[in-house]
């Protein structure tokens, strides 16, 4: 069997350095916190909290817990959980993606300046709620999911846009929901804030989904980027499997195919990767 594992699969830049961060907290501080699951895989969560890192979840109260240091996780976080964390007197380490900072200080600027921001993504996404997180209160910013809501979108031909986008959103959906934007006449600024390491991760997953018989996804089930990853290679490819473990792998869709295609979502640990990987060159 001819096994093709894409090269961008597993850990991104802001991933690895949120995992990092934390691991290197554990080394140097007691009362260690996440706000939130520092990333979207359960693997890695797990293993942090054996190690004694406990998660601040949406909802929780700070000031509850037993001051220490409060790490803000790679997806980010709105400007008024810094306030609160800091209110309380935790120590705050941040570890938000430095690409999803940037849209941060996007939307701020923008909002600051009266101009309606538009945010293309999963509403609920935890990227999505801290960036929304940072606008005006006088001027909330509206969230597109998909070209329904664009279609149906109207406000005054007076009001200026800036449209940005979480960070994993599929660039062609992306594009297509500009599109729509800018044919309804708006004054319209687009902020392309797709990260690169998602678009060269969704580029090669559609490649090496055309050429295989097969193809594994790796990554948590929560895990934005890795659905998206799913989603196009099962467009090009009826075989393909999402899996969190190697336990999850369905061995018997395997049998009798020829190539197969592995990747895997951005918060995706090498080791999981590679445990997939050597399972199936040796059993296949």
């Amino acid at each position: 069997m001819e096994v093709n594992v894409a090269k961008s699969a597993g850990f991104c830049f802001g991933v690895k350095r949120a995992v990092d961060t934390v691991y290197n907290e554990i080394q140097n501080s007691d009362n260690i916190y996440t706000y939130g699951p520092i990333i979207h895989n359960e693997e890695v969560v797990a293993d942090l909290e054996k190690k004694g890192v406990k998660v601040i979840s949406e909802g929780e109260n700070p000031s509850e817990f037993p001051k220490g240091t409060v790490i803000i996780r790679s997806h980010g976080v709105g400007k008024k959980i810094y306030d609160d964390l800091e209110n309380c007197g935790h120590k705050i380490v941040d570890a938000t993606c430095p690409f999803v900072k940037k849209i941060h200080n996007i939307v701020k600027e923008q909002s600051e300046n009266d101009v309606q921001v538009i945010v293309i993504g999963n509403r609920n996404h935890p990227e999505v709620v801290g960036i929304i997180g940072w606008c005006d209160e006088k001027k909330p910013a509206i969230i597109v999911e998909n070209s329904e809501e664009a279609e149906k979108f109207s406000i005054s031909k007076d009001e200026k846009l800036c449209i940005v986008s979480q960070t994993t959103f599929n660039l062609n959906k992306f594009n297509e929901l500009v599109e729509i934007f800018k044919k309804k006449g708006y004054y319209t600024y687009v902020g392309n804030t797709i990260c690169n390491a998602t678009e060269v991760r969704q580029s090669e997953a559609k490649s090496i989904a055309e050429s295989s018989d097969a193809v594994i996804v790796i990554g948590g089930l929560s895990s934005s980027n890795t659905q998206k990853l799913y989603e196009i290679c099962r467009r090009e490819c009826d075989n393909t499997q999402y899996i969190q473990t190697l336990n999850d792998l369905d061995v018997d869709s395997l049998r009798d195919v020829k190539r197969v295609g592995i990747t895997a979502g951005a918060s995706t640990p090498n080791n999981i990767i590679e445990e997939v990987q050597n399972y199936v060159r040796i059993n296949f």
